[in-house]
């Protein structure tokens, strides 16, 4: 899951991100409207959580363009004003949500990764290949009925080949979808975390290595 965090106030931007970031969500933190616009040019993303006042472009502007070109991003928005009136507003902007500040953390999780399974790209109730089962909504995964003890990126790398079926899911893409945009290319952070999951699965090995190309789930 990638998930865009557009708030012009730092200290909760950054803290909304290190929180998804410690789920295993890719997570890009954007401080102003028209950094929030370039960010959706050049990456698609999941869930976008969008403050209302923003300076430069105005939220309210920026999810009129997500809506308008119908973008796959799924919109939660965040205000100080929690009225019925500006819930309205923001749900006829085309909104998915509204969340009034301050809110739970752990509310703004639920709600994230329930929009996250409301995107165009929404993953089905168990993603299954072989013995191996992984439960995105309860977020469990198994291998021959044993339960499978993963850390939040690696549960969000498994997710990522599992749901890619038997395409060859490149490094670039895994990067983009696992980790975020600062993220180095060049990095051991991927061939670490692909390392460490091919162990908790155990035998047979159910990870391929493509070369030159990337990775795919197989049946083992």
């Amino acid at each position: 899951m990638r998930v865009l965090v557009v708030e012009d106030f730092e200290i909760l931007a950054r803290s909304i991100g290190t929180g998804l970031r410690r789920e295993g969500i890719a997570v890009d933190v954007v401080l102003d409207g028209d950094d929030a616009l370039a960010h959706l040019e050049l990456t698609r993303y999941d869930v976008v959580l969008l403050d209302r006042d923003l300076p430069g472009v105005h939220g309210d502007e920026i999810c009129r363009r997500i809506t308008s070109k119908k973008m796959e991003s799924r919109i939660l928005m965040l205000t100080a004003a929690g009225t019925v009136k500006e819930r309205v507003e923001g749900l006829g902007l085309g909104a998915d949500d509204y969340l009034a500040k301050p809110f739970d953390f752990s509310e703004l999780l639920a709600r994230v990764r329930a929009l996250a399974r409301r995107s165009a790209t929404a993953l089905p109730p168990a993603l299954e290949c072989g013995e191996l089962t992984l439960d995105p909504n309860r977020r469990v995964a198994f291998r021959a009925g044993r339960r499978l003890e993963l850390s939040p990126k690696e549960f969000a790398l498994l997710e990522c080949l599992l749901a890619a079926g038997d395409r060859v899911v490149s490094t670039e893409e895994l990067l983009q979808r696992v980790w975020d945009e600062h993220t180095d290319p060049f990095t051991t952070a991927l061939k670490t975390a692909i390392r460490r999951l091919r162990v908790k699965l155990g035998d047979p090995p159910i990870i391929e290595t493509i070369r030159e190309g990337g990775y795919r789930i197989g049946e083992g």
